[in-house]
């Protein structure tokens, strides 16, 4: 079996990863992801027992228990960049010993939940609004770096919304990926949650259609993007890493989703008045739906 070298998987002096500063056994099955570290402790608030908690840069992770189901939750900053260093640590961490640096034969599936922030660019969607990813498209070209990413693909909806939304070009190529249907299944309850496909940008400004000083290379790319349909789905939302999540998920073997709370409407203008409220509400959905029972445990 081959051994990673040392320069490619870094570990610390004290054996931990190299970005997250975790060992094996630190990070639980079930993984809530959030970009900001502030938001870490507002999850691990509702656990009942806190196990470790570790902090290195934008990295913060917390390991507990909720109602006696074992969670981790860890922040990643904001962006794909981002996300590329997380879910490859996480990855290692419980499918490779960072002693001797080999591959483990058997393989572990984590459960990965994104819990973010974002804007609505359909006018219908209200801000407050719980939106739960079904497909993400990425404008960021982080998947095209790995060997197979074809495979993780939905290559009939990239077509579509590259020829429909004019895509330039120029621009890194949109990849379409789909979230974990079990996932998606567990965390949608009819009524509370909007289903659909979210875009993922580089970043927040130029690459949202949002304009400051600069002007757009793109006018009114945004509209387009709200008009996309493909088979009956349409675009929602936008944030910043949930492709790369549910991307890099699917090669590696783990199950993914995103669900984000709707704090602006870029088509309407609307933004909401009491994010922190409706963020509490969010979590505590998420944490409900992420661990309760099936009501049948044989299906």
């Amino acid at each position: 079996m081959t051994t990673i070298k040392s320069s490619e998987l870094i570990t610390n002096s004290d054996g931990s990863i190299f970005h997250l500063h975790l060992h094996p056994g630190e990070i639980a099955g079930k993984v809530i992801l959030v970009g900001d570290p502030g938001r870490v402790e507002i999850i691990a608030g509702h656990f009942d027992r806190v196990e470790l908690r570790r902090a290195n840069r934008e990295f913060h992770a917390i390991t507990g228990v909720y109602r006696g189901q074992r969670l981790s939750v860890l922040s990643t900053g904001i962006g794909t960049d981002n996300v590329d260093i997380v879910m490859n640590e996480l990855d290692a961490l419980v499918n490779i010993d960072l002693a001797t640096r080999k591959i483990r034969e058997t393989r572990q599936t984590l459960d990965i939940v994104r819990v973010g922030t974002s804007g609505v660019i359909q006018p219908d969607v209200p801000p407050g609004a719980f939106i739960l990813t079904e497909t993400s498209i990425g404008l960021d070209g982080v998947l095209r770096y790995y060997k197979g990413h074809e495979h993780a693909r939905d290559t009939g909806i990239e077509t579509a919304f590259i020829e429909q939304c004019r895509w330039p070009a120029d621009l890194a190529r949109p990849y379409a990926v789909h979230s974990s249907p079990s996932l998606v299944e567990r965390l949608h309850v009819e009524g509370i949650t909007h289903k659909g496909i979210t875009l993922t940008a580089n970043g927040f400004y130029g690459p949202q259609g949002r304009v400051l000083r600069l002007p757009l290379q793109e006018e009114n790319a945004n509209e387009r993007v709200a008009r996309f349909a493909y088979r009956g789905a349409r675009v929602v939302n936008y944030e910043m890493e949930s492709a790369a999540i549910a991307g890099l998920a699917a090669l590696m073997g783990h199950r993914a989703v995103a669900i984000c709370l709707a704090i602006v409407n870029r088509a309407t203008g609307e933004t909401l008045p009491d994010r922190a409220t409706r963020v509490e509400q969010l979590v505590a959905y998420t944490l409900e739906q992420l661990t309760r029972q099936p009501q049948n445990p044989l299906s």
